[in-house]
């Protein structure tokens, strides 16, 4: 196997992502790793959650209650007595995910055990814990103590910490460090050595285990405390109040640092990244010094944000110079980190730019980001900021790791491809379209044309995404203003689609996740064959948001369906509703099936010669009369309006041979894209969230 880079799969000891369509099947099934930590069915010990009433201790307890039910693993909730019902607290929403039976049955799976801190409940013994998961205060020698208790009683117990940032090596077990919102985001950064069985179940269950280097607060918290701290000096050198450089953050990266620290409990929080910023300022100097407002409110616990009615609605710019001067503040910093984390080898760069965007809200990973501004530039981005903060000039600057930027590793953040010098697979790691991936897929279909590869698999990469969800709006805020920039999008990117079909002899779309949506599925549908598995969710949201697909949804899979397949894509168009692999069958998807056999279908299909089986490209024109459905009427008038530019895009698209439909939709979507109803839509009001201050 030959890779354009190491694939994330193989660090957690999994292998590459050719082998797993190679073998057929997954390397490792649930219920085996289930059984590798908790041993058979007929002795299944239990899971532990210590500290399990707390913020994480509570969302971790519903996060692998729900997974772990269908195994009979019991889970035991262990706290001191007068800790608050974080657990109940989760009720109700596992009602609205599961329904109230299935949510009766995870709650009814938890035991909940109260403890003195010094000695482990009798009850415990009979419960037989294999894996304890500890979630208690940042406290060093008390997690030490917990250890040594648990330990004492049960000596061969798997043990993993939760720990925002005291390395293992301090701690004594490994880490698996999970990313918040507690309750929905599915990261952990661990840290085991080697890729252990806690780490294999993980991955099994559908959670997503990064590994990371042992050092001080992992990557997560370097990024998200960094940021914070950026934002707090800024604060500091111009009194801007902290709800309104949020706004600038939130427009510049992406998250909303002191909004964050609110909604997931002021006082925690505050304590959380003081902690962090104070380990590392006495690890590595200046750079992480913790400013004397968090010192206090790590104290106090008070909120970051005033009530509404204190925050004027005032129309603060920067002006030119300002913008620059924040661009300094802000990302100054965060280069700086990285450039230590990169000397660290903290992860895989991969890795690293995806802990931005899944865990800290990062618009862009910050790999991609430096990516984007070329060394030079970060390289005077870091030497302006020292000159507003001197301190941090005194170490952990790493200039040198900027000479890497050029090699794979850090070209491709997000799109990887592999090959066996017969069949390649292209893997994709980030659940939404944008530029980055679309100039890195290009790249690794280059890079196995150049091979000699004529037959390939598009997948997703068994790893970080583990969803396709469409094109990153972010990306269409430039569009909104400038109709040339929306038609670089619907044109440029439509070309990368067609590359799937036109550059390899065979092509096959995998979908392996839960859903593949919007852009993503166009970008698929125009592989010779779409295999997918059995519960796989396809569909186009464009109406709802409204925007018309500017990728070809609007004439391509039209033109490889019969009459009753075309009324079923343009009920997708026109309402928006998702349809089960299954139910698309010979329409849209040519096999669906379990996971396993859903695998071992794309390779044959990889490796099979010919193109009998495959649904045509109808090349003329296309009459669609005897295809239009009947659908419910809209739900507003800008659902409406979508509507009607869809129906005439797909009219004019299908109206001209398949040459010139590309530019002919490319246009109408970058109008429809730069134009009132979209202005006004969901896509519009992020925009004016975002960029408006």
């Amino acid at each position: 196997m030959t890779a354009l880079r190491t694939p994330t799969l193989d660090t957690l000891g999994l292998g590459s992502v050719l082998d797993l369509f190679k073998s057929g099947r997954l390397p490792v099934d649930p219920a085996s790793a289930v059984d590798a930590l908790f041993g058979p069915a007929s002795d299944r010990g239990s899971m532990v959650i210590s500290g399990a009433s707390g913020i994480v201790g509570a969302g971790k307890t519903m996060q692998f209650a729900s997974r772990l039910l269908p195994y009979d693993v019991p889970i035991v909730a262990l706290d001191f007595p007068g800790a608050p019902d974080g657990i109940g607290a989760k009720y109700a929403g596992l009602v609205s995910g599961f329904g109230r039976s299935q949510a009766d049955a995870i709650m009814a799976s938890i035991v909940r055990l109260a403890y003195d801190g010094k000695t482990l409940p009798d009850e415990l013994t009979a419960m037989k814990p294999r894996f304890l998961l500890e979630a208690i205060p940042e406290i060093l020698d008390v997690k030490r103590a917990h250890y040594d208790l648990f330990r004492g009683s049960f000596p061969d117990i798997e043990i993993r910490s939760v720990t925002s940032g005291f390395p293992a090596r301090e701690l004594g077990v490994g880490v698996a460090h999970p990313a918040f919102p507690h309750e929905i985001n599915k990261v952990f950064e661990v840290v085991d050595g080697t890729p252990s069985d806690v780490t294999r179940l993980l991955w099994a269950l559908g959670l997503i285990p990064i590994p990371v280097s042992d050092d001080w607060s992992f990557v997560l918290d370097v990024l998200f405390c960094g940021v914070t701290l950026a934002a707090l000096r800024y604060h500091g050198a111009t009194n801007m109040p902290y709800w309104k450089i949020d706004k600038f953050v939130r427009r510049l990266v992406g998250p909303n640092p002191f909004r964050a620290h609110d909604a997931i409990g002021a006082k925690g929080a505050d304590f959380l990244t003081w902690s962090c910023l104070h380990h590392l300022s006495e690890e590595y100097g200046g750079l992480f010094t913790p400013t004397a407002d968090l010192v206090e409110r790590k104290e106090t616990g008070q909120n970051w944000y005033p009530p509404n009615h204190f925050r004027p609605l005032v129309d603060w710019g920067l002006g030119a110079e300002g913008e620059a001067e924040f661009d300094a503040w802000i990302m100054g910093p965060l280069f700086q980190m990285t450039s230590l984390m990169l000397k660290e080898n903290r992860g895989h760069l991969a890795h690293m730019n995806a802990i931005g965007e899944l865990c800290a809200q990062f618009r862009k990973g910050i790999l991609a980001v430096m990516r984007e501004r070329g060394a030079d530039a970060v390289r005077a981005t870091v030497e302006r900021y020292h000159e507003f903060v001197p301190e941090a000039a005194g170490g952990a600057w790493h200039p040198d790791t900027l000479e890497a930027i050029d090699t794979p590793e850090w070209q491709q953040l997000y799109v990887n491809a592999e090959h066996d010098g017969t069949i390649g697979v292209v893997t994709i790691s980030r659940e939404s379209y944008n530029w980055d991936v679309d100039a890195e897929l290009n790249r690794a279909l280059d890079w196995l044309v150049e091979a000699g590869i004529e037959r390939v698999i598009v997948s997703g990469d068994f790893h970080l995404s583990t969803q396709m969800v469409g094109a990153d709006t972010g990306e269409f805020f430039a569009a909104m203003e400038d109709p040339a920039a929306g038609l670089a999008i619907t044109t440029s990117w439509t070309r990368t689609a067609r590359r799937l079909h036109d550059d390899f002899r065979t092509s096959v779309a995998f979908v392996g996740g839960k859903r593949c949506l919007g852009g993503m599925l166009e970008l698929l549908m125009h592989c010779h064959h779409l295999v997918a598995v059995d519960d796989a969710r396809f569909g186009w949201p464009e109406v709802t948001l409204p925007v018309v697909p500017g990728m070809e949804a609007c004439h391509w899979p039209l033109r490889r369906a019969d009459d009753a397949g075309r009324r079923r894509i343009l009920e997708m168009l026109l309402t928006g509703r998702p349809v089960k692999a299954g139910e698309a069958l010979g329409w849209l998807v040519d096999r669906a099936a379990p996971m396993n056999e859903a695998l071992a279908a794309a390779w044959e299909l990889a490796s099979t010669e010919g193109e009998d089986g495959r649904r045509p490209v109808e090349s003329g024109a296309l009459e669609l009369a005897d295809a239009i459905p009947t659908v419910p009427e809209a739900d507003s008038p800008s659902m409406e309006a979508g509507r009607e530019a869809i129906m005439h895009c797909v009219a004019e698209a299908c109206r001209v041979p398949v040459g010139d439909a590309l530019d002919v939709q490319a246009k109408i979507a970058a109008d429809f894209l730069a134009g009132p109803v979209c202005r006004k839509g969901a896509v519009g009001a992020e925009y004016a969230k975002t960029m408006r201050i």
